[in-house]
């Protein structure tokens, strides 16, 4: 599976065959299509390494080559929606950020169109690809196999809160993948001999509503949330829990 930059440049090198359509005397640009499960303020750094990257093999937002972004802004219920705009729309690719969940929407939209994503899980357990060499189907990208590293990271956690007997882990109930994470935390967390102390949220208000709860348990650790984009005004909430 390849790396982000490697990502960055398959889709420059994606890009370099795309054909410019005369329309009279008007042209038509190829289209990127970005689709994301989070917000344009949340991505801005991940969009910004892809305009960076488009740039160095010559692509230039506005010039010769046009995005469409799509965000859920959390609300993962519209990916399915926003994924169909796409295709209806014959982007020549579709870039997914945010995790498994805008991939698999992405995927369950089209099978010709190429889709290149960017994801912390295992891909192929996600049902993304076939298999990490041989990717298969329409679909390749990058996995930082975040849930794989689980155990090394709750070691670091331990190491820094040695006192600690609990974690904290706010989870949005309604994404598909999310069992398979939470058990591996369950899993890491016992391993250490920590309490995993389990919250569902899938609303900004119900994500306010389980900080203060886990404030009020005095959880010793907040993990990071699954499934969920935490807006900017809640994070505030977050560090209240672990102080």
């Amino acid at each position: 599976m390849m790396r982000r930059r490697e990502v960055i440049t398959l889709l420059g090198g994606a890009a370099a065959a795309w054909p410019v359509v005369a329309h009279g005397q008007q042209q038509q640009l190829p289209v990127i299509g970005i689709l994301s499960s989070r917000s344009r303020a949340t991505d801005a750094l991940l969009l910004a390494v892809i305009r960076q990257g488009l740039n160095d093999t010559g692509f230039v937002e506005g010039r010769n080559v046009s995005i469409e972004y799509r965000w859920a802004e959390g609300n993962y219920n519209q990916l399915a929606a926003l994924a169909a705009d796409l295709v209806g729309r014959k982007v020549a690719v579709i870039v997914t950020i945010g995790g498994d969940v805008a991939a698999l929407a992405a995927k369950a939209a089209t099978a010709t169109l190429p889709v290149v994503f960017t994801v912390a899980t295992d891909p192929v357990r996600s049902g993304l690809v076939s298999s990490l060499h041989r990717p298969g189907g329409n679909l390749t990208g990058h996995s930082g196999f975040l849930t794989e590293v689980q155990p090394k990271r709750l070691g670091l956690l331990r190491e820094l809160r040695p006192d600690a007997t609990s974690i904290g882990v706010l989870v949005n109930p309604n994404v598909a993948y999310i069992d398979a994470q939470l058990n591996d935390i369950r899993s890491s967390a016992a391993s250490i001999g920590w309490e995993t102390v389990i919250l569902n949220a899938s609303t900004i208000a119900e994500i306010d509503a389980a900080f203060a709860t886990l404030r009020q348990m005095r959880t010793d650790v907040l993990a990071r949330a699954l499934g969920l984009e935490i807006p900017p005004t809640l994070l505030a909430r977050a560090d209240e829990v672990i102080e």
